[in-house]
């Protein structure tokens, strides 16, 4: 089963290809692998923000994310969350 550092160090060999294609100022694992709770039929999780406006490349992420992962992606943009639940899921925010 895939892991938290399994993720974190798979983003980290592609995060700069992932900020100059789409703009990412941050990336974030959140939920049940942020927790490190996730189990066989967990998506990951991930928070992004982005340095310029993006547009539909967001589902271009999001399916990048997914074969880079091999695993179900729920991507979220951090502007797009209510400010609330934000605070919520701050706590668990682990930064690649």
């Amino acid at each position: 089963m895939t892991t938290l550092s399994n993720i974190i160090e798979t983003l980290k060999l592609h995060k700069n290809h992932l900020t100059k294609k789409y703009g990412l100022s941050i990336i974030a694992i959140f939920g049940s692998y942020g927790r490190e709770q996730q189990t066989g039929n967990s998506d990951v999780d991930i928070l992004v923000d982005f340095d310029r406006p993006i547009g539909i490349e967001f589902i271009d992420l999001a399916d990048e994310l997914e074969n880079l992962l091999k695993i179900k992606v729920d991507l979220v943009s951090k502007n797009g969350i209510r400010p609330d639940y934000y605070k919520q899921i701050e706590r668990e925010l682990n930064y690649v």
